[in-house]
């Protein structure tokens, strides 16, 4: 009965096609929306904010980036943790160069070096594809990581080797470093990801997208047909790697407030690898879904044997947070190769139909 939908009548291919095709759809988004941006922030506290809230946008957004180039373009990718530490050191040094900048406008500018560094990378993808593909982005994960640690310039010569983000104030208000609250950074973070998510949304759904997803299924028939696969690939990582980028931004400037090049090591990627494929390839809601996921998993598996009053070593927890995000991906990979969002499709359909069975 929540998705009935008699009266609902399309007259047009634009209503038919519309992003909202049934009213309830949008009416939970505003919900969603009005949780995110008035509820949260009023009701959560310190612990809320940084272990779960912050992190599950971060991941998210970096997750998003990832499923553009493998869920919509079909190109594998196993560094996205680097593009990550591109897009956080780029915001390091233009904060550095020029402090004046708004820091919001730094963090957008940096997706741009490491969209840069994504398409120089993705060349190879023009004349490689699957596990070798793969093993070419696994190449420049590497590479960037030691890049990282060995150029330090991109540190200003710190001896830690580590970046550090200092206080900036924008509108009288702390949006970066220690003095910052976790209400400001989790609002900056929240405007970014939504910004980012529309035109994710865009794209996907006009020319572009239809593109990818012909390259994805089919790359020899989308040539043919008259698709350009060199700039079907390289906008794809494009794209993608300018939102990865923001990402790793985000995720040093407005999380951690320090980071060492081996917190963009290849664990990370993997991490994101698997937010992408719980949530569901080549999807925008599955990144939300496999985030929350992923970050929230852990924090259950601490508060459930706390309230029960049992008392689990955290060690044991770790372990066991890995063996069910492990049984997670068998899975789904097996039964529902889709994800999440697949089964939140299907739900869907089932209250748009019911009673009846079919």
């Amino acid at each position: 009965m929540l998705y009935r939908t008699a009266g609902q009548f399309k007259t047009s291919y634009e209503a038919d096609q519309a992003l909202f095709p049934i009213k309830q759809d949008a009416f939970l988004l505003g919900l969603i929306m009005v949780l995110a941006w008035v509820v949260f922030p009023l009701t959560a506290s310190e612990f809320t904010f940084q272990t779960l809230l912050i992190p599950v946008l971060i991941y998210s957004l970096a997750a998003m980036g990832l499923n553009i180039l493998t869920g919509f373009a079909g190109q594998l990718s196993l560094g996205t943790a680097a593009f990550m530490g591109v897009g956080a050191y780029a915001a390091y040094k233009i904060m550095t160069l020029m402090p004046w900048m708004n820091p919001i406008i730094a963090i957008l500018l940096s997706g741009i070096f490491s969209a840069g560094v994504g398409v120089a990378f993705g060349i190879p993808s023009l004349r490689i594809k699957g596990f070798y593909l793969a093993i070419a982005t696994l190449a420049a994960q590497f590479f960037l990581v030691w890049l990282f640690e060995k150029w330090s310039w991109l540190y200003n010569h710190n001896a830690s080797g580590a970046i550090e983000v200092r206080n900036v104030e924008m509108l009288g208000v702390y949006v970066t470093g220690p003095l910052a609250s976790s209400v400001v950074q989790y609002y900056v973070v929240l405007f970014i990801v939504s910004l980012l998510t529309i035109v994710c949304i865009n794209l996907t759904r006009g020319n572009l997208g239809r593109t990818w997803k012909a390259t994805r299924d089919m790359d020899i028939a989308a040539e043919l047909i008259g698709i350009n696969l060199m700039k079907s690939k390289l906008t794809a990582f494009a794209v993608s790697s300018y939102i990865v980028g923001v990402a790793g931004a985000l995720f040093v400037f407005m999380w951690r407030g320090a980071a060492e090049p081996n917190l963009f090591d290849i664990p990370l990627s993997f991490r994101i690898l698997f937010i992408a494929i719980i949530g569901g390839l080549g999807s925008i809601m599955g990144n939300y879904l496999g985030a929350i996921l992923i970050v929230g998993l852990p924090v259950v598996l601490n508060l459930i044997p706390e309230a029960l009053g049992i008392h689990i070593d955290s060690a044991l927890i770790e372990h066991l947070n890995i063996m069910i995000v492990g049984g997670l991906i068998v899975f789904f990979l097996i039964v529902e190769p889709h994800g999440l969002n697949q089964l939140w499709r299907l739900i869907r359909e089932k209250l748009i139909i019911w009673p009846f069975p079919h």
